[in-house]
């Protein structure tokens, strides 16, 4: 089914939906009725409508009330973020992706990599009971990060003039804080311990633009051309940069890819599927995803396949906007080599899964996060469907982001139990020694693996690392996994009216 039939459908069903339970306000709804009380109405209505497991959810069932005195006294009684998250399915065990915001721009301006941050992508590592250290994945350019000198690697053991526990490192991710860090970690005694003299730096949250395509490169061995290409996230408003990035590999004649998602959190279905075209190339037409709605939205499940053009977006005015197409430059791949870790998530799972059924998908790294389910945003718009479409010159305040589908691979694979287990199993920790700038193969142990599966050249670079440390120490998870949106995929306004 295309987009546009998808976006029909949807529409069409949640008319039916809301027409059959309550009148255009909804069950409790009077002349009276206050702005939190309409917030409140959309609330139920749109999970009611979309929510993947509506069925599962007592109060959200169609005859879930006696009356519309009983639904008011309901929805009514709480706040809207409270109500939606009272409303989801097991919250937070199985459930621990759906959120609600009360601004919808933040929403969108985070859809196009636009945050307030100090420019850190982290890893939260507990060392004992209470004690946590955090690791710095890699620092946003001209970030407060950036310019306090912060590096990929550096190692942060406080924060306000506390050591860091695991009551305090939230902090990390407020708006003004001061850390103490060092550049490194060192082995001592089977345990981690700062390497070098403590600094301290004050950071501060502000406004800004991550370009994914963190770093690309080719490089030349053995009569093979390696390219590297970490990618950060699925940003559709990057979707030219992504395509130029692999123009770049193609031009230069790459011959096998390691694809660096250890840091990728999800986003973009249609980003998805591009950078599926962008590996392949040889499957045009042919299915890559499929999604499945819950039982009142079967008719809108819908497949997106290999296409050899893309959608380009830019982000205008507050709206990911579509700006024209590209012709997709695909590297012919028939073997990838996808590094990963517990902060690949959702767009990067499907990613995995999509190219199995058609190339040879190696991994390398720690099992992946588990996210194999997706989003629509979801405002206060009953004429249509509660679906946001961008470019309509409404304005909303309230936006909820629940989750709405599922999805599967060509095959109708099964999901993991948990995440994507890795071909070549690498610990965190041990990205933690001597970790340098993206590109480095002798000090990353991962993209230094895929190498030497590539070349068949062994690096002399011994390890020494204790096999008990890499069990000593419980990871509490990552920038992505402990934010709202960092693991996020979804289905663009823009993407449902194509």
């Amino acid at each position: 089914m295309g987009n546009k039939n998808f976006f029909i459908a949807i529409l069409s069903i949640v008319f039916i939906i809301t027409s059959c339970t309550s009148n255009d306000d909804g069950p409790g709804s009077s002349e009276t009725a206050t702005k939190a009380k309409d917030v409140n109405n959309f609330v139920w209505k749109g999970l009611n409508a979309l929510y993947y497991w509506q069925k599962d959810v007592p109060a959200l069932a169609d005859n879930a009330f006696s009356s519309d005195k009983a639904y008011s006294e309901y929805v009514n009684s709480k706040s809207p973020d409270k109500l939606f998250y009272d409303l989801l399915y097991k919250y937070p065990e199985v459930d621990r992706y759906s959120w609600i915001v009360e601004d919808l721009s933040k929403l969108l301006e985070q859809f196009s990599g636009i945050s307030k941050s100090s420019g850190m992508n982290l890893d939260l590592l507990r060392t004992s009971d209470t004690d946590v250290i955090s690791v710095v994945n890699y620092v946003i350019p001209n970030s407060p990060a950036d310019r306090a000198g912060i590096k990929r690697g550096s190692v942060i053991l406080g924060v306000n003039g506390e050591s860091l526990n695991t009551t305090n490192y939230r902090k990390l991710f407020s708006d003004n804080f001061k850390i103490t860090y060092v550049e490194k970690l060192k082995e001592e005694n089977r345990t981690l311990v700062p390497a070098g003299k403590a600094k301290e730096a004050n950071l501060e949250a502000v406004v800004l633009e991550e370009n994914p395509i963190a770093f690309n490169k080719t490089y030349n061995t053995g009569g093979k051309k390696v390219g590297y290409l970490v990618y950060n996230g699925f940003k559709s408003n990057y979707n030219d940069e992504l395509n130029a990035a692999f123009l770049k590999l193609k031009s230069e004649g790459v011959t096998d890819l390691i694809l660096d998602l250890r840091y990728n959190g999800g986003g973009s279905v249609n980003t998805a599927v591009a950078l599926g075209q962008m590996i392949t190339g040889g499957y045009t037409g042919r299915p890559y995803v499929t999604m499945d709605f819950n039982e009142k939205n079967k008719r809108a499940n819908n497949t997106d396949k290999f296409s050899e053009t893309m959608r380009v977006f830019d982000f205008v005015n507050g709206d990911n906007k579509e700006v024209g197409k590209q012709k997709i430059n695909s590297l012919n791949l028939n073997k990838i080599y996808i590094l990963t870790s517990r902060g690949t998530a959702s767009a990067s799972e499907l990613t995995i899964t999509g190219l199995k059924p058609y190339i040879d998908v190696v991994t390398i790294g720690s099992e992946t996060y588990g996210k194999f389910v997706g989003s629509i945003t979801l405002v206060d718009a009953p004429e249509n469907g509660y679906v946001y479409v961008p470019n309509q010159g409404k304005t909303y305040k309230w936006a909820m982001q629940p989750i709405v589908f599922s999805y599967y691979n060509a095959n109708n694979d099964p999901h993991p139990t948990k995440g994507v287990l890795p071909n070549y199993e690498i610990s965190p920790i041990d990205y933690y020694f001597g970790m340098k700038e993206f590109g480095n193969i002798e000090s990353d142990p991962a993209l230094r693996k895929a190498y030497e599966l590539i070349t068949g050249k062994t690096s002399r670079r011994r390890e020494y690392v204790s096999p008990q440390i890499k069990t000593k120490y419980e990871q509490i998870g990552t920038t992505i996994t402990l934010t709202p949106f960092g693991t996020e995929m979804y289905i663009e306004g823009n993407n449902l009216e194509q």
